[in-house]
């Protein structure tokens, strides 16, 4: 059986989402043995932690706008090779100052992926194709972030922290020639394509004319209505996230007594459930939306999907196990996931030709909750000597983007507001 084109263009972004997020978690693991070689407090590493986060909420929309003027081949090329080249660079780091500039700089470079494959997903994803589309591109992202605990776990024998960060780093350049080799930004500029392939994905991807093309602004993708709370929901989504690359390690060393195999287990649980949480979410909101509106298919998973995850991670703070605390934390961080490729799918939608810009706005503004995770634990913890009270809190933001969800519609089009 012939796999279509367009289904191929989908594994390679896959595997540039598990590059992504491979790169993200590893330090997140290592960072016991960060803190201990550079002597790093908890406030300091925490900082460390936002200086990525600072970096993809700044650059994030200047990507989007980038990727939409000159397309997602040029521009993917470019940042991959930028953020790999810092992944490396974070081996020579030798104090709190320079590891702090590092993790930015590779923000900087990871602050354009996310966008740059919306921007793919709008040319060559048919409209009722996406929100599948989008779970199994999250999907390959957190099981690649699950799966590498345990990938530092095995290699930590045999490699020192600054060798790992070197090994990885060198896996996302190799991803870059195949793309730039291969890749194209529309399907008819595709040798691979043919002609009935072509002619399906530009009838039903839901672009209006190429003449109809209106620059992307700053203006007119915030006077689209849904795009607010799309936002608001994003920065919940970034907060959990964070907690979960950050200081789930160490909250389950420190507060539930873990060790070896379990700690790294439960550290990347939450990523390896949020696997089956985003194919379920995005092909899930699919077929629900041929049953009822897209709108409500979508909200019914954006809605349901926080509400349970802020009633698991409040269940977390309630019970004496270890092993209890974790499952529930892993049950709740992918029951937040379940949001991802509906959020996506509907910013992708109401975008259109500005898909890259709005992704870009929800994805910058998400990025202050990543900004704000690390940080407000470290001084939480550090005054209250308390780890339930950062937990309690995540389950509060994650009520607040429940609520939000009810304000979401993914019929607006941020082209109606731009006339």
């Amino acid at each position: 059986m012939t796999i279509a084109v367009r289904h191929r263009v989908v594994a390679v972004t896959v595997a540039l989402a598990a590059v992504t997020y491979l790169d993200r978690v590893c330090i997140a693991v290592l960072a016991p043995k960060i803190s201990a070689e550079l002597g790093l407090s908890r406030i300091e590493m925490g900082y460390v932690f936002s200086a990525f986060a600072v970096a993809y909420a700044l650059f994030g929309v200047p990507a989007a706008w980038w990727t939409d003027r000159d397309g997602a081949r040029r521009v993917l090329t470019w940042v991959v090779l930028w953020w790999s080249a810092f992944t490396m660079a974070t081996a020579a780091a030798w104090n709190f100052a320079s590891l702090l500039v590092i993790r930015f700089l590779f923000g900087v470079g990871e602050a354009g992926a996310w966008p740059s494959v919306a921007r793919v997903y709008s040319r060559w994803i048919p409209l009722a194709e996406r929100g599948r589309i989008q779970g199994i591109f999250f999907a390959g992202a957190h099981l690649s972030g699950g799966l590498t605990p345990l990938a530092v776990a095995a290699i930590a024998g045999r490699l020192e922290w600054r060798a790992i960060f070197v090994f990885f780093g060198l896996i996302g350049m190799l991803w870059t020639v195949g793309w730039y080799a291969w890749f194209r930004d529309e399907p008819r500029e595709h040798p691979a394509v043919p002609a009935d392939e072509r002619d399906h994905i530009e009838a039903t991807r839901g672009l209006p004319a190429a003449q109809d093309h209106i620059p992307g602004s700053w203006t007119s993708v915030f006077k689209t209505a849904t795009v607010a709370p799309l936002c608001v929901q994003a920065f919940a989504n970034s907060y959990g996230f964070y907690f979960f690359i950050t200081w789930l390690p160490t909250y389950l060393a420190q507060a539930r007594g873990m060790t070896g195999a379990q700690l790294a287990i439960f550290s990347g649980l939450p990523l390896m459930l949020s696997f089956v949480a985003d194919l379920t979410g995005g092909e899930g909101s699919d077929r629900l939306s041929r049953r009822i509106s897209l709108r409500a298919a979508r909200r019914a998973f954006g809605v349901g999907g926080y509400a349970l995850a802020a009633l698991a991670i409040f269940l977390a703070t309630q019970v004496g196990s270890g092993f209890a605390a974790g499952f529930l934390i892993a049950i709740g961080g992918a029951l937040s996931m379940l949001t991802l490729a509906p959020a996506w799918a509907t910013a992708v939608d109401v975008g259109g030709r500005h898909a890259g810009v709005t992704a870009g706005v929800m994805n910058t503004v998400g990025q202050f909750g990543g900004i704000v995770s690390p940080l407000v634990l470290a001084y939480l913890v550090d005054a209250t000597n308390n780890w339930n009270i950062p937990l309690m809190v995540l389950a509060g933001i994650y009520a607040m983007a429940g609520v939000a969800w009810l304000m979401i519609d993914p019929a607006q089009r941020v082209e109606r507001t731009a006339h």
